[in-house]
């Protein structure tokens, strides 16, 4: 069965990067650094220990990127989030309710 909460945090991570690839580094299509970075994160939440009740990665407990991936994963992030709401409305919306729930829980 499909884990609905993983297959959310792989589409918006993946939006991020197609975003970030696009218009900060002008691509039609992803580019081969940007395709490793989402297969990469994408294998990452293939493995995610905490399934279904996955916090979101900023909140989690655990870090599982390999340092520079994380460093790469988060200046995508860092460019791409503030624009999330301007392009991916919903998703940025939804990413941001599960954080505040993150932070009201811990």
């Amino acid at each position: 069965m499909t884990n609905t909460r993983i297959e959310e945090e792989k589409t918006v991570v993946e939006q991020m990067i197609r975003l970030y690839c696009r218009k900060h580094e002008g691509n039609v299509e992803l580019c081969p650094r940007c395709r490793e970075l989402l297969d990469y994160a994408h294998s990452r939440l293939d493995r995610c220990r905490y399934g279904g009740q996955k916090p979101t990665c900023k909140k989690c407990p655990i870090h599982c990127y390999r340092p520079e991936m994380k460093e790469r994963v988060r200046r995508v992030m860092r460019w791409a989030g503030p624009r999330m709401i301007l392009y991916y409305p919903l998703a940025a919306i939804g990413h941001l309710l599960r954080e505040m729930s993150c932070r009201n829980k811990g």
